[in-house]
């Protein structure tokens, strides 16, 4: 019982946290780390005890399928050489340099268990970054960067931690066929994640219920990551390869079912995140206590690490924005201040937590797992460092470089969509027989709807026509000519959403203003 009050407790904190953070700037994520933490040093105040193989399963699924939910394929298509130096090559030289480091602090730690500290606190949590760099006014450019690193980062840290663990535990060194592991753990989870997106966008057309739609897409999160656990390849590759194929079979027509999950989906992400966090700051209280005064001894392998972590990061970025310049890829970092805002939101979370409580307290011999109090404290240390510190300064900075954008691009792009999807409705509605059929004065006023769809996809403005007008134009026959209008406009932006150098999100906020434009018609 104390374990669910204090779930609901933490739930309850998320939407006051969510409220806080708004009126002080702050990121909800920072603010709930930091009171469950504070929570801790309450007299009597219960200990959380939460498997560490449930951490990963149950909380990284939906948040990463929320996140990848407002990517595309065409995101990736166009950004892959980005993909790769941030989420695979970042992570391994990250590994590398944090390892080599710990090998060289701590006295007999080995080889394997260094390696597995780097690949622990190697990855930036794609949650972390997104809730709190959405909140700054970051340029969509530098968010959408962040995005793609953070989807596929964890799925390279996970394979290099779990073969160095097994090798510590074993006593043998790492094994040569790490790559190809990954490489085929990848292609598996690509295989179930097209499969899951399939079967997903199939029962969504045969099941009428709206809220269960909803709730299918909530379930599939979890599938898609077990499923692919169970077949020895990548369950966050697959969560995110599902969510993605999802988007990709989304039809036109389907804006009631856009407008609930979308709804259905915000409030799930703020919970979960807000629950995560809450756990994380519980857990690192937890582990800091439980090592006691030995922290103190730790502290300054810890410090080292923390600003290796920061140090890599740094030298990797400003290391793609002189090849970008180079090159002339807008998609990389390109300026100095690009890579200080970039190296400021490596912020670690979900799954550094969860790789160093995974860290089994004992090897084959039955000997304790080399070195695992400084790996968890350097872990947790970390983790806090990259989180807290950048999430409460990661306001100033953007003010002190004057990096925050006035969302003046995003408009442009919005305003070009509008356009094209406004000029696919008076086409359609020029090549309709049912034009026909309308009386003149009713067909200008369908064409003056139209001509005025461009402005109200952007401003938001969804004016209903009242009883009176509605008895005035007819009805019906002017009601499917707005219908085949407003279904030529979805379609022109569900395809341009999948074209490369279209933003996703760009394309979600046009087309859910023409989703709740057909809601609101009359039937």
């Amino acid at each position: 019982m104390d374990q669910l009050a204090l779930i609901v407790g933490l739930l309850l904190a998320t939407v006051m946290a969510v409220g806080l953070g708004d009126r002080l700037r702050l990121p909800y994520p920072v603010l709930m780390l930091l009171f469950a933490a504070a929570l801790t040093f309450i007299p009597g105040f219960p200990e959380v005890q939460i498997p560490p193989e449930l951490i990963l399963p149950v909380f990284l699924p939906p948040l990463l399928f929320a996140t990848a939910q407002r990517s595309s394929w065409a995101v990736f298509r166009v950004r892959w050489r980005t993909l790769l130096m941030l989420a695979v090559a970042l992570v391994v030289v990250s590994t590398a340099v944090v390892a080599g480091a710990a090998w060289l602090m701590i006295p007999g730690i080995g080889v394997p268990a260094a390696i597995a500290l780097g690949a622990m606190v190697a990855p930036p949590d794609p949650v972390a970054v997104d809730s709190i760099a959405s909140r700054v006014h970051m340029p969509r450019r530098l968010i959408n960067v962040l995005q793609s690193e953070g989807l596929f980062n964890d799925a390279a840290a996970i394979v290099i931690f779990q073969a160095a663990v097994a090798a510590a535990a074993a006593g043998t060194k790492i094994a040569s066929d790490v790559v190809l592991q990954f490489v085929l753990g990848a292609a598996i989870a690509v295989l179930v994640g097209i499969g899951m997106g399939w079967l997903t966008s199939l029962i969504t057309r045969l099941v009428a219920s709206m809220v269960a739609r909803s709730a299918v897409t909530l379930v599939v999160p979890f599938a898609a990551y077990i499923l692919a656990e169970e077949v020895h390849a990548s369950g966050v590759i697959a969560v995110v390869v599902t969510a993605l194929e999802i988007q990709r079979h989304s039809r036109p027509q389907d804006a009631a079912e856009r407008v609930t999950r979308t709804a259905f989906w915000d409030v799930v992400e703020l919970l979960i995140t807000g629950l995560a966090f809450g756990l994380v700051g519980l857990e690192v209280r937890q582990v800091i206590q439980e090592e006691g005064s030995a922290v103190l001894g730790m502290a300054g392998s810890a410090a080292v690490v923390c600003v290796l972590v920061f140090a890599v990061r740094f030298a990797w970025l400003a290391m793609m924005s002189g090849l970008s310049r180079a090159r002339k890829d807008v998609l990389r970092p390109t300026s100095a201040k690009d890579v200080l805002i970039l190296t400021w939101c490596g912020m670690r979370g979900l799954a550094t937590l969860a790789l160093a409580l995974a860290l089994p307290l004992t090897i084959a011999d039955g000997t304790p797992f080399p070195a695992r109090s400084q790996l968890l404290v350097i872990a947790c240390a970390v983790l806090l460092a990259t989180l807290v510190l950048p999430g409460l300064t990661l306001p100033w900075l953007m003010r002190v470089l004057k990096a925050s954008e006035d969302g003046s691009e995003e408009r442009d792009a919005a305003r070009v969509l509008a356009r094209r999807a406004q000029q696919a409705a008076i086409a359609a509605l020029k090549d309709n027989a049912l034009m026909k059929e309308l009386p003149a004065e009713k067909v200008a006023l369908v064409k003056e709807k139209m001509t005025r769809l461009h402005a109200e996809l952007l401003d938001g403005s969804l004016k209903n026509e009242t009883a009176g007008e509605k008895r005035k134009r007819g009805r019906e026959l002017a009601i499917a000519v707005q219908t085949i209008a407003l279904d030529a406009a979805r379609q022109e932006v569900v395809t341009a959403r999948n074209e490369p150098g279209m933003d996703p999100e760009v394309a979600d906020r046009v087309l859910r203003q023409l989703d709740l434009r057909t809601m609101i018609m009359p039937e």
